[in-house]
């Protein structure tokens, strides 16, 4: 069974006119094309459009898509690891619906706004294990304590300015600017003082990040999709871990 480019347009809820870039850029072919030259897309086309959305959802540009199917061709495996990620982020949504809800309701009923709900789904917690693993029980403790003794307004900040960053980030790697130039080195320095920033971490204190752990830091940025997505996908982390790169070889 297949289904023609019309009708998976208006399944996915999408536009032929993107099927067919999708098709031009090699990234998602039909299965067959009709004698009225009409693109037919059959069962495994499917599942690739899904792997596609759900890539897109994660924030991720079209180069960047093509690496991952690239890298991962068993579909059953990588769907899977998108199911768990869209529940955790069901989780999450539905935890941040909640928490403006009770904002709106305090501000409707001139109730005093709470903090510690306010944020409830914002939860820096949710890596705890992995942090724990990477730099150890006292790195996690010292952060979390940091990120605890936060005013709403002082969370709200530093969120803001983490956003703002890798906006930054994103926007230098599309203008295609030189990692190793001027700008892009301004952007590393951000980068270090951020880190610079965050107690609990190899990276934060006085000194900031060592020259061992910048460098690893900007790899993981790379080797990790999840990271990559921070930054546009995979061409914005090898961006900011080739400008990072090039910071610690001049100033670390």
């Amino acid at each position: 069974m297949d289904w023609s480019i019309q009708e998976i347009a208006k399944l996915a809820g999408t536009t032929s006119r993107t099927l067919r870039h999708y098709d031009d850029i090699g990234l998602l072919e039909p299965a067959r094309i009709g004698s009225n030259g009409y693109r037919y897309y059959d069962a495994e086309a499917l599942v690739r459009l899904q792997r596609i959305m759900l890539l897109r959802d994660l924030g991720l540009g079209l180069p960047a898509v093509a690496d991952v199917l690239e890298r991962e061709d068993r579909a059953p495996h990588a769907l899977r690891s998108h199911l768990e990620w869209l529940l955790r982020e069901q989780q999450r949504l539905a935890r941040q619906i909640v928490s403006v809800e009770r904002t709106i309701d305090a501000l409707e009923g001139g109730e005093r706004l709470m903090a510690e709900q306010m944020f409830d789904g914002f939860d820096h917690t949710e890596y705890k294990e992995e942090v724990e693993q990477r730099w150890g029980t006292d790195a996690y403790a010292r952060s979390d304590a940091w990120w605890r003794s936060m005013s709403a307004d002082e969370k709200r900040a530093w969120q803001g300015r983490l956003s703002e960053l890798n906006a930054d980030w994103i926007a230098a790697q599309e203008r295609g600017i030189d990692p190793a130039g001027d700008e892009a080195q301004a952007l590393a320095q951000r980068h270090f003082e951020w880190l610079r920033g965050i107690p609990g971490t190899p990276g934060g204190g006085a000194e900031g990040p060592s020259r061992e752990y910048f460098l690893g830091l900007a790899e993981m940025y790379v080797a990790d999709e999840r990271f990559g997505a921070n930054y546009g996908g995979a061409d914005g982390a090898r961006f900011v871990r080739d400008a990072m790169t090039a910071y610690a070889e001049r100033n670390l």
